[in-house]
């Protein structure tokens, strides 16, 4: 039997699985754009007519407009807040040379992946709705919140990415030759870090983006981010619920694609070091 013959199955199998699971995931997606220019969906297997005053209503409604802007600003926020905490603990924890508070911090930072997000919900709303720290409602509280479930991912991307470099080693070469700590974490580490703190905030953005079960729970009447409003859509007209679905969608490909071209430019700027 020839290796070809070995190899053709094995790869059509993998073709074809791959064609099921595209079809699974675009089917939703493509039938939410189709129902967002519908005139009529009712019990049909494509809605009737074609329209756009779906999104003009969507555009027009101050409701949703409002939460749209305060998911950017708290996306953006969790984001900066993400990378300003979890450079520095992902520099020590890759570093460490205590194994037993290398696994104490990994505990620690993974907690809230397992936790389900509706535990931490009620912990938030235990802990800030009292007269010492009446935060509940909060946009900045919804900040926190997101910064806590989305640090795990960036983190986990920061010090794997450390340790492949051999950052230690480099360090210790710079060390060596007379650098001092910030001097070494300023011209070595964070150039290092470009790529991966690129990738881990698009991973931080999306994450926000559609973060919905926490920020339900803790989220004030002034501060709804999207989810929270486009779950109210679907309780009206299906048109409308697609239009505003849509939205998030373009906010998520948005993200994507700004994240991709800044990925770009950083695998540029390190080829450029090598």
């Amino acid at each position: 039997m020839s290796t070809r013959g070995l190899t053709g199955r094995p790869t059509g199998l993998s073709t074809a699985a791959l064609a099921i699971y595209a079809l699974y995931l675009l089917t939703p997606i493509a039938l939410i754009l189709i129902g967002s220019v519908g005139e009529v969906w009712r019990n049909t297997l494509l809605p009737n007519g074609v329209t756009g005053r779906w999104f003009e209503q969507l555009l027009s409604n101050r409701t949703f407009v409002t939460a749209f802007w305060t998911s950017l600003w708290v996306c953006g926020a969790t984001v900066v807040s993400c990378v300003v905490i979890g450079t520095p603990l992902a520099y020590v924890l890759a570093n460490t040379r205590s194994r037993l508070l290398a696994v104490i911090g990994r505990v620690i930072y993974l907690s809230p992946v397992a936790a389900p997000a509706v535990v931490l919900g009620f912990g938030f709303m235990l802990a800030f709705s009292s007269e010492s720290l009446p935060f509940l409602g909060s946009g900045w509280l919804m900040v926190a919140a997101h910064t806590v479930l989305c640090l795990p991912y960036l983190l986990q991307v920061l010090i794997a990415d450390l340790k492949l470099q051999g950052m230690a080693e480099l360090e210790r070469a710079a060390e060596s030759l007379g650098a001092g700590f910030w001097q070494r974490f300023v011209d070595i580490v964070l150039p290092g870090l470009v790529h991966s703190l690129a990738s881990a905030s698009i991973l931080v953005a999306a994450l926000s983006i559609g973060e919905f079960q926490l920020t339900n729970l803790i989220a004030g009447f002034l501060h709804r981010t999207y989810p929270i409003v486009l779950l109210q859509a679907f309780y009206g007209a299906t048109g409308f619920a697609c239009a505003a679905t849509v939205i998030l969608l373009v906010l998520a490909l948005a993200a994507a694609v700004g994240g991709a071209l800044t990925s770009r430019g950083a695998t540029g700027v390190r080829a450029g070091l090598a």
